[in-house]
């Protein structure tokens, strides 16, 4: 694989060139355990881990993963050829064979990146305080690559607990149906341990197009959802981009905010217009 002008010895490259999207897919084919193939087990016999350190990692939820990220961390060795080989080694040539394609990219952006960092400055860094410089604003949501692009969404559901029922009901009918969405969902997306205003902020003006807001009486009560959506207004003065949608899913017993009153509403609860609703919400967040 030619890289920089060069071909690229892949034992030089070191394993934290594979992004998110790459193991995962290798979980997908060494997760499962069969009797006709190798499985992580295998992989990680071969990468020099002890019995009880196998079994240990067994009740992980993506064993795979964990062995990687331990082999990485422990193994100076830890290389993308050393990685293909030990799968060479287990019989597992049709992995090879299937993610070779994504692995060259990974290798190559990887050293694009090495190269890019090599290089003298230009000039000076331009100040901007609007750009992530704190670890904290890094790896904040689950498939982040922390070496390459942040993860990005069509749009941030701003909701609360209590209606996180209809949040499920707007992933399954946006993201797993013809409408190919990706939505940020706090729960589900947001790794735990940092700041919650500190990512929270940097989701909606940095990593999301769009912000939907699950309108209820329980809404109004809520000082994160108050929060969400005063920052996002803020960020598209006079709605001009389109950038918040407000949702309204049931009846309300309390007056409908009026910091949102000028916005166009999606209302679920009229049924008349129930049939169009979930196309007309995927086209609005669809919008470049």
């Amino acid at each position: 694989m030619a890289c920089c002008g060069s071909e690229v010895d892949l034992d030089s490259v070191p394993l934290i060139a594979l992004n998110m999207n790459v193991r995962k897919k290798l979980g997908l084919y060494l997760n499962p355990r069969t009797a006709v193939a190798s499985d992580w087990m295998a992989m990680a016999e071969a990468m020099g881990f002890t019995y009880l350190e196998i079994k240990n990692y067994e009740p992980s939820k993506n064993p795979t993963g964990t062995v990687l990220e331990e082999w990485q961390a422990r193994c100076s060795d830890a290389t993308v050829g050393k990685l293909v080989s030990i799968l060479v080694e287990v019989e597992r040539n049709d992995i090879v064979e299937d993610l070779r394609p994504l692995i060259d990219e990974d290798v190559w952006k990887y050293c694009q990146r090495q190269k890019k960092k090599a290089e003298p400055p230009v000039q000076v860094d331009e100040v901007d305080s609007c750009v992530p410089r704190t670890p904290e604003r890094v790896g904040i949501t689950l498939d982040d690559d922390l070496e390459g692009t942040p993860e990005l969404f069509d749009a941030f559901i701003c909701y609360c607990q209590s209606d996180f029922e209809f949040v499920i009901e707007m992933i399954r009918e946006l993201e797993q149906t013809k409408f190919k969405l990706k939505l940020c969902v706090f729960d589900r997306d947001v790794l735990p341990g940092s700041c919650v205003w500190t990512i929270t902020s940097e989701l909606i003006e940095k990593r999301c197009k769009r912000m939907v807001v699950v309108i209820s009486d329980e809404y109004l009560k809520s000082d994160a959802c108050d929060f969400q959506t005063k920052f996002a207004l803020s960020l598209s003065p006079g709605a001009q981009k389109k950038r918040l949608i407000p949702v309204k899913y049931k009846s309300m017993k309390k007056p409908f905010p009026s910091i949102l009153r000028f916005l166009t509403l999606c209302d679920y609860t009229r049924p008349c217009i129930q049939e169009w609703f979930w196309s007309r919400l995927a086209k609005a967040l669809s919008l470049p």
